[in-house]
């Protein structure tokens, strides 16, 4: 009845449920006594079944779609739905539980035809590609090995399911990314840090970091290029800038 489509070239996987609110027009969007509250739609592969069969309130109500992913039994506020993401993203199906996806449909008139509802990634994608330096190749960041964490992060958040907008709330944690061909990949809430270590990088005995700015935005990617240069024997040394001194001591000369 109710196609649900994600809105990048991934899809949805069977045994994905996602849960879905019917309005209908001049109502308030409550936790419950709603047309529908929180139906619960199940992807066979193909196709989604619906926990219970629904149906339009009359010929000539619009209604609004409200749906989300994924699906969880009990919602006490839809203005503040709970979800946090994994703090160990390094297996594909833990960075994939990480996945938060909210879509409506607003005034739809009743129609016989399917209800068309697009999802839409809630949470931000941070993707960190790492590139060999000075005393570093491909083969030797592989040989050496690489632990690579992101850091202070908030896990958790709320969704408002009217609006589909995530705040980020609670205390920050450090998470370990997805590691995906040839870079690192992991969710996390939309939020913004201002000028502290966001990744650290530990390849064979030599530990980096990447102290930096960043506002993490909902159903967005963010690309972070790491370029590493191996430090010789413990030390780095070069030489600093000039520092300038403003003041001019010259003057008339006969």
């Amino acid at each position: 009845m109710l196609p649900f489509t994600k809105a990048t070239d991934s899809a949805f996987e069977s045994g994905d449920v996602v849960g879905l609110w019917v309005v209908n027009s001049g109502n308030s969007f409550t936790a419950s006594g709603n047309h529908a509250d929180n139906v619960s739609f199940t992807f066979d592969g193909s196709s989604w079944k619906a926990a219970s069969q629904l149906y339009w309130k009359d010929e000539s109500t619009p209604a609004s779609f409200y749906c989300y992913y994924p699906r969880v039994t009990s919602v006490s506020d839809v203005k503040a739905l709970p979800f946090s993401v994994k703090a160990d993203q390094s297996a594909l199906s833990e960075y994939r539980a990480s996945d938060l996806l909210w879509g409506c449909k607003l005034n739809v008139q009743p129609t016989a035809n399917a209800v068309e509802i697009q999802t839409n990634h809630r949470m931000s994608n941070l993707l960190v590609y790492l590139l060999p330096g000075n005393g570093y190749s491909a083969e030797t960041l592989e040989t050496e090995g690489v632990e690579l964490k992101i850091n202070a992060l908030k896990p958790a958040c709320t969704l408002d399911l009217q609006s589909g907008t995530v705040t980020a709330v609670g205390g920050t944690i450090d998470i370990i990314p997805y590691r995906e061909a040839d870079h690192y990949r992991a969710l996390v809430p939309p939020q913004e840090i201002q000028d502290q270590t966001l990744i650290s990088v530990k390849v064979g005995s030599y530990s980096f970091s990447l102290k930096t700015s960043i506002n993490l935005k909902t159903n967005t990617q963010h690309k972070v290029t790491l370029t590493i240069n191996k430090v010789s024997e413990g030390f780095n040394i070069g030489i600093g800038d000039w520092e300038t001194d403003d003041m001019d001591y010259g003057g008339t000369v006969n």
